[in-house]
């Protein structure tokens, strides 16, 4: 009798291997998943154009959807805020979009600032008391808010040194500010606009300009101006996480500090009292 075919021994993992390969094999063209809109919109559009967040404001709740990615970055910029230093310590969320970090801050009154209106009206549902503002023109008094988010946010602003002064503006003396972006490198560039706006769970095309991904050490200097020592860290996706959320689109990924900086980075910073 003749022994087992050598393609026969381990089909589950060969398996696995070819619905990867099949579920990684998307092209821009092609990238349209049941429920997701055409690329033909994001194609028209310029990059970093806020337009697109009205094209996919049905997507900011579908950890499957366009927006799969802010998902795992809300979670990790909630695990560094601290609880509220008192009941009804207010939060701000910049660039909160449709409110994804709305289910993991501890515990604040939890205030978005956004120009998109129709994320802001996907805020609300999350709870968000969202206004519709500038960044760089924040319309609150001195040290209103006892933490600040700024997610995602920081590489799509027109005027970068004008936000950062207002989140430390807005930062009551010994309150904490997070953060996360994409940092001003060819390799930033080529991972994620080149190659991770064709991947399941990248950016949306066209999200990013890559002009406007913004340098760490140069980001550190400007929250310093402003009294917050800002630390960063890199970020990236769990790669077996990754994998499972290709074959099974309703995982969530972790993501897990790098020492690397020339991707995703994070920061933490706490205002001089």
């Amino acid at each position: 009798m003749s022994g087992p075919s050598p393609h026969s021994r381990h089909p589950a993992p060969r398996g696995r291997v070819t619905r990867l390969a099949r579920a990684l094999a998307w092209r821009p063209t092609s990238r349209v998943a049941p429920g997701r809109p055409s690329n033909q919109a994001a194609a028209r559009r310029p990059r970093n154009s806020l337009e697109q967040y009205d094209d996919l404001a049905a997507h900011w709740w579908r950890h499957d959807g366009e927006f799969a990615a802010l998902h795992w970055l809300a979670r990790a910029r909630g695990a560094l805020l601290p609880p509220p230093p008192r009941p009804g310590a207010a939060l701000l969320d910049v660039g909160c979009g449709g409110g994804l970090l709305a289910p993991h801050q501890p515990g604040y009154r939890h205030v978005g600032v956004d120009l998109v209106g129709s994320a802001l009206r996907v805020a609300a549902r999350a709870g968000v008391a969202g206004v519709h503002a500038d960044s760089a023109r924040l319309p609150f008094p001195d040290g209103a808010f006892a933490a600040v988010a700024a997610g995602e946010v920081l590489e799509h602003v027109d005027d970068l040194d004008g936000t950062v002064a207002e989140v430390c503006r807005v930062l009551a003396p010994g309150g904490t500010v997070v953060i996360d972006t994409i940092a001003a490198t060819r390799f930033a560039k080529l991972a994620l606009v080149d190659i991770a706006e064709r991947l399941p769970g990248g950016p949306p095309l066209h999200c990013h300009d890559p002009q406007r991904f913004v340098d760490p050490a140069a980001l550190q200097r400007r929250f310093a101006a402003g009294g917050v020592r800002l630390a960063v860290r890199g970020l990236e996706p769990h790669p077996w996480d990754y994998v499972r959320f290709v074959l099974d689109r309703n995982r969530a990924v972790r993501m897990r500090p790098v020492p690397r900086l020339g991707g995703v980075y994070q920061g933490v910073g706490v205002k001089a009292r």
